[in-house]
């Protein structure tokens, strides 16, 4: 009952923000779009979130034992708090939720998410260098060949024998850390693959919005996704990740001739979608509970301490 009448009221100050005139703009972006496009659109979101859903039930295979939906359940709460908890602050979500559902370590799962926003980094980045418009192509090469040249000697640097437990306090805590993140860079199987296909499938989306958003073509839209998804990687967001992600994809979108206004206002509408998509799945996943594999107690929010 608290959880449902928290979502109300929530949804009733969405629902007053919303009705702000000067919101107009926002939904006249919308107006264009087809229900069956809307629909589509929100579909193919959706199989983002399963697809990340995959890429931690692979990391943690042995803890998930195959619980996907217990899975699935935890990436749409995390999505949507660090959508929500501004400065990165609903990234703490994730170690929690794991380790009161699956009983995983904070330390554990907190590498495993470095590793995957690092992941993430990377194959946006790439993706940014291929894409990006007005890039001299000895820049674009030299991005994309640096980008995939740290990505395959990290976890290398992480697995190689150190000498680091002996070299002072400072030091060989650092050595742990550097141990704790060279199991998370060796456990997955197909994390590579689960990534690619994740950014693959939700930047074309989120392109092919932008692009019905804007009236243009696909591939001149697509470019202000991925600036907007690169600007959103930046280690320090606001609330809600406003303002660095419009004017990324809004700086990608001039060297198309979109200008600066309008650039910034699709940009606007493409993540006020993507923030009530990521807040509406994360309040009915939260809304069905999963059962911890822990003794103590099912798993109905962050464990207290």
């Amino acid at each position: 009952m608290k959880r449902a009448f928290s979502i109300i009221v929530t949804l009733a100050l969405l629902a007053w923000l919303a009705s702000d005139s000067r919101w107009k703009m926002v939904g006249d972006a919308f107006a264009s779009i087809t229900p069956g496009a809307f629909a589509a659109v929100t579909l193919s979101l959706f199989v983002t979130y399963v697809l990340r859903a995959l890429r931690v039930c692979d990391e943690f295979r042995d803890e998930v034992n195959g619980r996907f939906a217990a899975c699935l359940r935890v990436i749409l709460i995390h999505n949507a708090m660090i959508n929500v908890v501004p400065f990165r602050g609903g990234e703490t979500a994730f170690p929690l939720l794991l380790r009161q559902v699956f009983g995983i370590s904070i330390v554990r799962a907190s590498a495993s998410l470095l590793w995957f926003r690092l992941q993430d980094a990377f194959v946006v980045g790439v993706l940014a260098c291929l894409v990006w418009p007005g890039l001299h192509p000895a820049l674009r090469a030299a991005g994309i060949a640096g980008l995939i040249a740290v990505a395959w000697y990290l976890p290398r640097w992480a697995r190689a024998p150190h000498d680091w437990a002996g070299r002072g306090r400072i030091v060989s805590k650092l050595g742990k850390l550097r141990d704790i993140f060279t199991e998370a860079t060796g456990r997955s199987r197909y994390g590579w693959w689960w990534t690619v296909a994740n950014w693959t499938l939700k930047l074309a989306v989120q392109g092919w919005l932008l692009a019905m958003l804007l009236g243009t073509s696909f591939q001149t839209a697509f470019p202000g996704a991925v600036g907007a998804e690169a600007a959103a990687i930046l280690p320090v967001q606001g609330v809600a990740g406003f303002g660095t992600y419009e004017a990324g994809a809004a700086a990608a979108l001039l060297y198309s001739g979109i200008a600066m206004k309008d650039g910034l206002q699709a940009a606007l509408a493409l993540h006020l979608f993507i923030l009530c998509s990521a807040v509406a799945t994360g309040a009915i996943a939260w809304l069905f509970p999963s059962k911890s594999t822990l003794p103590e107690s099912p798993a109905t929010g962050p464990a207290r301490k």
